[in-house]
């Protein structure tokens, strides 16, 4: 990357802040605002500050508007086809730096954010006629849209927040998290260099090279971005549901799952492990919790080993909370788990208590009572809590209450409709899955498309392009009702 000299910031900086006091009157007589980009970035799409960035991004942005859907249509094309191809690069630089995870499931969130998450297909607008003529409802961009996008991941959440957004004809200003700058930078750049040799403007996709918690609260309160787009923890998602702005955000999960006695057992075992195992159990939607009902649990627990998982013993659950846990709060109470054993492989977790697995084991099972901390604790790491409970009814009520509110995901295995049915209305999560591994309510084994924004905190769910539009009514009074 070429570097900015410190005359080169201080230039921007004064420029910058020439343009924002400058009267409203006289901002465009000189346009320093567009003038800055003449400034070189650290890299394609990178810049030194939120400031620069997002000033490069709305010169993109409306660089953008003036091009045809046809040329953006070819834009998401190139972006599938050169995310595809990097799609184990991207998973393996993810895994370098950050530790989180398997390689290969990362490589399948990435295939799968870029092959199925929706573009311009699903942004056709409405049209309504009658006796008082035509109104059209059409959809329009939000202009500079400013994300915060996660450690546990990083590629497939740039991945599939950079289709939709641009799909919908946005540009957006990245605030990536610390711990997985290299690597999400890195994505940026390839970003800008497909956009660029499909033809459209360079700086769709930007972000600094420095990211801190400084610079994306600086980045939820810049007056250049319209809308912000936030993947994180409570902390996160209050900030930016605080600053003012229409935020969507999708915040933490605590996904819980359900087995009554109707349930193929061999079946729900097997998913179940899937499920929880997805990349070290990081992503927000896997399973981090059972309930199952007390005449078919011994079945279930036995049928676990039988998919590359191991049962734990009551001591060895005990010296294992002692490792992975940093604090516990009593009983129904979320713990503080150890961050460095979050998205490690199962194997290197219980070898601190001396306790060796085969390589092919993905998941640690625990039978532990339901007040334990693992069962309210969103853990994301290969160790799966299994509760015990007397009937369908209170594993759901138990599991609505493990849920925490969050109304993330939650999964269920049965055969009986009327359970099924509960759960859905108890729930009401943004995903329920029946009788299927987690992962399924995004797509991947399950039907529908994919994100990795799922905006349960303010309710708009899987997000997709149209959820980073505003709608926009035109109306015609009186003409063209033909029929």
């Amino acid at each position: 990357m070429s570097q900015l000299s410190q005359e080169q910031i201080d230039l921007i900086a004064s420029r910058v802040l020439h343009q924002l006091q400058a009267p409203v009157g006289q901002k465009n007589k000189s346009a320093p605002t567009l003038d800055v980009l003449s400034t070189p970035a650290l890299g394609t799409g990178v810049f030194a500050d939120i400031n620069t960035a997002t000033i490069a991004a709305k010169k993109a942005q409306l660089e953008l508007m003036e091009l045809s859907l046809k040329l953006r249509n070819q834009i998401i094309r190139n972006i599938r086809n050169k995310m595809f191809e990097h799609a184990e690069d991207l998973a393996r630089r993810a895994i370098e730096e950050t530790g989180f995870g398997r390689i290969e499931d990362k490589i399948v969130k990435n295939k799968l954010v870029t092959e199925k998450t929706p573009g311009i297909e699903v942004l056709e607008p409405k049209v309504r006629t009658g006796d008082h003529g035509l109104t059209l409802m059409e959809l329009a961009p939000y202009g500079v849209i400013g994300a915060i996008t996660p450690v546990t991941n990083p590629t497939s959440t740039i991945i599939c927040n950079s289709i939709g957004m641009i799909a919908a004809g946005n540009a957006v200003v990245f605030n990536v998290h610390p711990s997985a700058k290299d690597v999400s930078i890195y994505n940026i750049e390839l970003l800008n260099q497909t956009i660029v040799a499909a033809g459209g403007p360079l700086n769709l996709v930007t972000t600094i090279a420095n990211p801190t918690i400084e610079s994306a609260q600086e980045l939820m309160q810049h007056p250049n971005v319209n809308l912000l787009v936030v993947t994180g923890g409570v902390g996160v998602v209050k900030a930016a549901m605080s600053s003012g702005k229409r935020a969507i955000c999708a915040g933490p999960g605590n996904p819980p799952v359900v087995v009554d006695e109707t349930a193929d057992i061999e079946q729900a075992a097997k998913k179940i492990v899937q499920g929880a195992s997805m990349d070290n159990n990081v992503i927000c939607v896997d399973e981090k919790e059972v309930f199952v009902v007390e005449s078919i649990a011994d079945q279930l627990i036995a049928a676990f080993e039988r998919y590359n998982a191991v049962v734990l013993k009551n001591h060895e659950i005990e010296q294992l909370d002692k490792v992975i846990f940093k604090e516990t709060r009593g009983q129904r109470k979320p713990g503080v788990i150890n961050p460095i054993y979050i998205g490690k492989n199962i194997q290197d977790i219980l070898m601190k208590i001396g306790k060796q697995v085969e390589n092919n084991v993905r998941l640690a099972i625990a039978p532990v009572d339901v007040g334990h901390p693992l069962i309210w604790t969103e853990q994301m790491l290969p160790v799966l809590p299994v509760a015990r409970v007397p009937n369908v009814n209170q594993a759901i009520e138990l599991a609505k209450e493990a849920e925490q509110g969050f109304r993330h995901t939650a999964i269920m295995y049965s055969k009986n409709l009327d359970n099924l049915s509960r759960m859905a209305r108890v729930m009401n999560c943004s995903i329920f899955v029946k009788n299927g591994p987690s992962y399924a309510g995004i797509g991947h084994g399950g039907e529908g498309y994919a994100s990795f924004t799922i905006a349960s905190p303010t309710g708009e769910g899987l997000t997709n392009p149209r959820s980073f539009t505003r709608e926009r009514r035109c109306v015609l009074v009186d003409h063209f009702r033909i029929i």
